[in-house]
């Protein structure tokens, strides 16, 4: 099935709980309130850039970063990394593999950017630290690709090999930790983002020398727990489940998937079956996990979590598996009972009955977006979908995806998109979108 920009008019072929204030309010972490790229609200479908259409405001940012913005009732919360300083002699990182990357030719400023949802402005900019870089990462990456995650109280910035740090809704560092230098996979970067659950703060450290999975104490910035992890790089972000009043944390690694158990760190669970490489993060509902990876193999999924005990790899709790089609860069989309996910990082979208892995209706391809790095949202019936370009598709989120609009936005987009009640917040490269229909 192909969609393109002639067809408009045809058929398109567990975990933290929030405040009374509702979902809709808030988008807390990467990948929003439910961990699964959806939400309730009624963001606009349409908008554009050459008349201002549905742009509530547009906001100049620092520096650079692919970190999605999180937003907390009336801010929103984001993170860049500055250059600053004089040019440096550049330098390549040196790691094994390494290909595509950037020199390192500058020190940068590591920052924590609060911004008023109502009118756009910076409310405060916070430089948490000041290095420069080991490594330049892959030139498709950035020094602040880590999204940060807030409890409304406090904000969480994870800059991977420059600190994880504690600040309040004022900007003031309440705690920092350096958990080490990260040697990533051809010195391709840093990506994995915290995760918050209660008072626990979690930071998934997979690289190509010790990895670990680390748990934070949220007041203090201490160590609750460590444990070490047989993995090389990954990218992808932890998921806190919670399966028969126990929470877990799951991990997805080149390996093995695996649960630990909040609590004291202890494997519950392991499952094979991914490729090298991981990226994207898992998404669960009514008691499945849906993981999925692309590389030198595909492969995606569905893991029935109740019962998982020890290694069930080919064992009863998976429940399906596919090994076509499936997600590198952007994660999946769990949504009104369907699964969304892109081919590799491609403009093909797969749509399939998430419980039982049925196509409905199967792969289609986007004909009017090109390579995606963001991950697709959802919210009030549509699924938006953006491209390196910053072209947003909308679509239906009905059985038969119909195409709603298509909608660019001017400037290339890498993170993914944030929606809080009507207003739909997109980072690009140089700018801070909020999009809301225009009274």
């Amino acid at each position: 099935m192909r969609l393109t920009s002639m067809s408009f008019a045809l058929a398109v072929t567990a975990l933290w709980t929030l405040p009374l204030l509702g979902q809709a309010a808030t988008w807390p972490q990467w990948r929003g309130p439910s961990g699964t790229g959806a939400t309730e609200g009624r963001p606009p479908i349409e908008w554009s850039i050459d008349d201002g259409r549905n742009i509530h405001w547009k906001r100049e940012l620092p520096g650079r970063g692919h970190s999605s913005p999180i937003v907390w009732e009336d801010r929103i919360y984001l993170t860049a990394a500055v250059a600053v300083g004089p040019k440096l002699p550049p330098k390549m990182s040196g790691r094994p593999g390494a290909h595509d990357n950037l020199p390192v030719d500058r020190q940068y400023r590591f920052n924590v950017l609060a911004i008023d949802r109502e009118t756009g402005e910076i409310s405060w900019e916070k430089t948490v630290h000041q290095a420069v870089p080991v490594e330049g990462g892959r030139y498709t990456a950035s020094l602040a690709s880590a999204s940060p995650v807030t409890d409304g109280e406090r904000i969480y910035a994870h800059f991977g090999s420059f600190g994880v740090y504690c600040l309040d809704r004022d900007g003031a560092t309440v705690w920092s930790k350096q958990l080490g230098m990260m040697h990533t996979k051809h010195g391709h970067g840093e990506g994995s983002s915290p995760v918050l659950f209660k008072q626990t703060l979690l930071v998934n450290w997979d690289h190509e020398e010790q990895s670990f999975l680390v748990a934070l104490d949220t007041a203090t910035g201490e160590e609750r727990w460590r444990r070490d992890r047989d993995e090389v790089t990954s990218w992808s972000t932890p998921l806190v489940v919670t399966v028969e009043g126990r929470p877990q944390v799951v991990v997805c690694g080149t390996d093995r998937v695996r649960g630990y158990d909040l609590k004291n760190g202890e494997v519950i669970w392991e499952c094979g079956g991914l490729s090298a490489n991981i990226v994207a993060t898992p998404v669960s509902a009514d008691g499945i996990l849906y993981v999925g990876s692309s590389y030198e193999k595909r492969a995606l999924m569905a893991i029935r979590l109740q019962g998982s005990q020890g290694d069930i790899s080919d064992s009863e709790q998976v429940l399906w598996t596919r090994m076509r089609g499936t997600p590198y860069v952007p994660s999946p989309l769990l949504y009104r009972g369907a699964l969304y996910y892109l081919t590799h990082y491609q403009n093909i979208l797969t749509r399939i009955e998430a419980e039982s892995g049925v196509d409905q209706p199967g792969a289609m391809r986007l004909g009017p977006l090109g390579n995606i790095y963001a991950s697709p949202v959802a919210a009030n019936g549509h699924v938006y979908i953006t491209d390196l370009d910053g072209v947003t598709l909308v679509l239906s989120s009905t059985e038969v995806p119909r195409l709603i609009a298509v909608n660019p936005l001017g400037e290339p987009v890498s993170a993914s998109a944030a929606i809080v009640g009507k207003q739909m917040f997109i980072r690009g490269e140089k700018h801070l979108f909020c999009l809301q229909e225009s009274d």
